[in-house]
């Protein structure tokens, strides 16, 4: 991977295991930020404990049928998470945080620790991007294809300083995966099938199909509306 996206440095305090904070509907992209708003008791304790320690965290997403179960450590979790470190942290009253995050690494849930603290954490498995030695598609022009679409479909990306950042450090084709399913917004389980991918090629046939179908779905929005509505001016 290329330089500007290498986090070995940064992972090097990683112990193997991380507090898990489980949510219903969020996913962490590796190199994409989270804003989080801590206000449980639990998570607070977390937040302490990780700011006091490596502020590794690893976001996890529950799966189906959670809510009876959601104030003890027994909902079941997706086994693929988002590692992350936080890089902004600001208390408030009452105990409570504001916390900004940024995605360092996909991981999988090896085993839950039987820890004391409130909060559940677990042993995990790092998993880098995936490149096969045999191309399952044409890379380059996967990018091309990629860039194309998000363009097309979220022009204010063009002037996103982030994208322009990323272009010019010639961004690898797994984090441009990333950075455009996390600006498509897409449904938590749409997410979590992205995050769970760590074949670059096949994680970038997924995208390019919901890009597809975004694009598709707009259209069809539009010709719904012909003709369109008269402006205001």
């Amino acid at each position: 991977m290329n330089e500007p996206f290498d986090v070995q440095d940064e992972l090097a305090r990683f112990t193997g295991h991380a507090p898990l904070f489980p949510l219903p509907n969020v996913v962490l992209f590796p190199h994409m930020w989270l804003p989080l708003h801590v206000f449980e008791p639990r998570y607070r304790q977390l937040a302490e404990d990780a700011l006091a320690g490596d502020r590794l965290i690893a976001m996890a997403m529950f799966e189906p049928n959670w809510e009876a179960l959601y104030d003890t450590k027994l909902p079941k979790l997706h086994p693929v998470v988002g590692l992350g470190r936080i890089e902004l942290d600001e208390s408030l009253s009452g105990g409570r945080f504001h916390l900004t995050l940024r995605g360092l690494c996909r991981a999988r849930i090896v085993a839950e620790l039987d820890l004391p603290e409130p909060y559940r954490s677990a042993e995990l498995k790092l998993l880098p991007d995936r490149y096969s030695e045999y191309e399952t598609i044409d890379r380059a022009n996967r990018q091309r294809e990629l860039l194309a679409g998000a363009l097309e479909l979220m022009p204010e990306l063009n002037a996103a300083p982030v994208l322009h950042k990323l272009m010019e450090a010639d961004i690898p084709l797994g984090v441009l995966c990333d950075l455009i399913a996390h600006s498509l917004q897409l449904s938590p389980d749409d997410a979590q099938e992205l995050l769970s991918e760590i074949d670059v090629d096949s994680r970038s046939d997924l995208v390019l199909q919901f890009l597809r179908q975004r694009c598709r779905g707009r259209a069809a929005g539009l010709m719904e509306r012909f003709p369109p509505e008269f402006s205001c001016n």
